[in-house]
């Protein structure tokens, strides 16, 4: 064979050689700015007002659990995590919980308010437990957080939203809801819910903890830095009932101190009997915060030894070092005043503000 018939057979063979090297250079320099576009759009996501994009690739991922195993271990130093009476300038997080059920009638005052509030929109991060629920509430929390998480401006969109949904299958109607006799039994499906959502949505950037009832009416916009500059463990303003014509009526009577009556009661009670404020039927002779004077400067503290939830600030190491709601009688308390029990047995401070004012629905 001639040099001549060598390359008529041979020199097709290395020009397909020399195409396919050129094609693999091309498909491997758009594989890799696919990949490198792909990780740079979750880092700006992960910018963009805390929150973040994945790819469908990674979602698959993620949804599997294949990340778990990866050599990656998250580390998190918990000592620097600190609540103080400077949140707003120390870019403290905080997170507000709110349980409900059929709430839509009151879902749009409660997004307004809290959208008027002045504290960092970027380190708020807001999470609700529905229970038992047959209106629409679901899908309006589901709607209002997709405003609050895609809005054009980063500094106005929160930090987190989650809305879990546990029913407890426990039916009361509205009309029954403060009977004297159904409280005990209906206090506790509340700490139940209140537990489940506070386990599922602290995190480990949440330096406070604002439980907040879906039905309170107004409350100053400045009314987070205000609570957090008294700088104690659990904090809460004074609840009264929104009229008409400007008259005072108390509504969070679970915010109280014990007198010496009260003591005197409790020591000839069954451990397992739960006592209720601001019923008739039986008279604790405690001191309410809704009796109290409200003249002085409205951050003017003085101690508590029960609270209510329909305004209240905590510490978020108060929750982490085990102070929650219990669903059984506490020092003859359940919910909200057993967690204040709990929490005075560990240490911890409770105030409230008797001269702070916000206001609930006028209800029954």
């Amino acid at each position: 064979m001639s040099l001549s018939s060598e390359k008529l057979i041979y020199t097709p063979v290395r020009g397909n050689r020399r195409l396919a090297i050129i094609l693999l250079s091309i498909l491997s320099f758009i594989v890799l700015s696919l990949l490198t576009l792909s990780r740079t759009s979750i880092n700006l996501g992960s910018c963009a007002g805390g929150r973040t994009l994945r790819s469908s690739f990674n979602e698959a991922l993620f949804s599997s659990g294949r990340f778990f195993g990866t050599g990656y271990p998250t580390f998190v130093n918990l000592n620097d995590l600190q609540a103080t009476s400077d949140g707003k300038s120390r870019q403290e997080h905080v997170l507000i919980l709110t349980p409900l059920k059929n709430a839509q009638p009151y879902l749009a005052r409660y997004f307004e308010l809290i959208d008027r509030m002045t504290y960092p929109k970027h380190l708020v991060s807001i999470a609700f437990l529905v229970s038992d629920t047959t209106d629409e509430t679901v899908q309006i929390l589901k709607d209002q957080a997709d405003v609050f998480l895609n809005r054009r401006d980063p500094r106005n969109r929160y930090h987190h939203i989650a809305i879990y949904e546990k029913d407890f299958k426990f039916d009361m109607p509205e009309n029954e809801r403060h009977k004297f006799e159904l409280q005990p039994v209906r206090r506790s499906f509340m700490a139940r819910s209140r537990n489940y959502l506070l386990t599922a949505a602290l995190r480990e950037e949440h330096a406070w903890v604002l439980w907040l009832d879906v039905d309170v009416v107004e409350y100053p916009a400045g009314i987070l830095e205000d609570l957090q500059s008294v700088d104690v463990d659990i904090v809460v303003p004074n609840c009264l009932r929104e009229t008409e014509d400007g008259s005072f009526w108390g509504y969070d009577k679970n915010n109280w101190q014990e007198t010496e009556q009260s003591l005197a009661i409790q020591r000839d009670l069954d451990p397992d009997y739960v006592l209720l404020e601001g019923y008739y039927e039986f008279l604790t002779g405690r001191y309410l915060m809704v009796d109290m004077e409200t003249h002085l400067p409205k951050l003017n503290k003085v101690p508590l030894d029960g609270v209510g939830a329909t305004f209240t600030l905590v510490k978020a190491n108060v929750h982490r070092e085990g102070a929650n709601f219990p669903p059984y009688a506490f020092q003859h308390q359940v919910e909200t005043e057993g967690f204040a029990k709990m929490a005075k047995a560990m240490g911890f401070g409770v105030y409230g503000l008797p001269s702070y004012i916000i206001y609930h629905i006028m209800n029954s």
